[in-house]
């Protein structure tokens, strides 16, 4: 009787080890369980900040576990489909298509109670922090240039041409774009004559330098300029208007 006590447990602790192997793997190999779990790490952290009840803090566990255990049954199939079928075969491909289905749901039933339990809770601290933007002329000026620095990076990888590096040469000017960026804003803020045309004659001077140095063709001062001006007025003429 002990003896068939102590053989259970070491299949109960067999099983459990396993278990973890199984979510190790998954975490490992699945791009989106990966981002699934540190989207729940960051839902945890966030929940500290609010006062939930028991019955939301117990939706929002399940809702979680919904998501992961969809993913890793989708992995389950794919992997069982793949070792099955080595040629395209439908019902393979329909057997993958509802297992990426469930997960899709359990996804979109996510955002649901997200909204159901956050929405209250998160839009005065929204609000409170668009109206500290709007009248914080440094935080939106902090705010812009970061814009214009992610965005002329992601122009330069979309659209490398084989032409200097990713950071020096490229289709974009980022020297173009930051200049015409702070001019704009500039004046935005100055609303003074004199000041806009010193503004734009030194974000001129700064692109016109990218040119003379050869570091730039015409075309990539002009996009980054354009890029620059587009942004600054995006955030401070229409976005919050000051």
């Amino acid at each position: 009787m002990k003896d068939r006590n102590i053989f259970k447990n070491k299949d109960l602790i067999e099983s459990f080890n396993h278990a973890i192997d199984g979510i190790i793997y998954t975490f490992k190999n699945e791009g989106n369980f990966k981002r699934h779990i540190w989207m729940a790490i960051l839902v945890a952290i966030l929940s500290l900040f609010f006062d939930l009840s028991r019955v939301e803090m117990a939706i929002l566990c399940i809702t979680i576990s919904f998501v992961l255990f969809a993913e890793m049954i989708n992995t389950t199939i794919e992997n069982v489909v793949d070792l099955l079928y080595e040629y395209y075969e439908p019902r393979a491909k329909i057997a993958k298509d509802v297992g990426a289905g469930a997960v899709l749901i359990s996804a979109l039933n996510s955002v649901f109670v997200g909204y159901f339990i956050f929405y209250d809770r998160i839009v005065p601290f929204t609000n409170i922090a668009i109206f500290k933007i709007q009248n914080s002329p440094i935080h939106l000026t902090f705010i812009a240039l970061v814009i214009v620095i992610l965005a002329t990076l992601l122009f330069k990888s979309y659209f490398y041409k084989d032409r200097g590096t990713h950071l020096k040469g490229g289709t974009v000017s980022g020297h173009s774009a930051i200049a015409f960026c702070l001019a704009m804003i500039i004046i935005f803020l100055s609303q003074n004559s004199l000041v806009t045309v010193l503004a734009l004659l030194l974000a001129l001077l700064v692109s016109e330098s990218r040119v003379e140095a050869k570091i730039h063709y015409l075309s990539d001062v002009i996009f980054g300029a354009i890029l620059g001006t587009l942004i600054a007025t995006l955030l401070f003429k229409v976005i919050f208007i000051i």
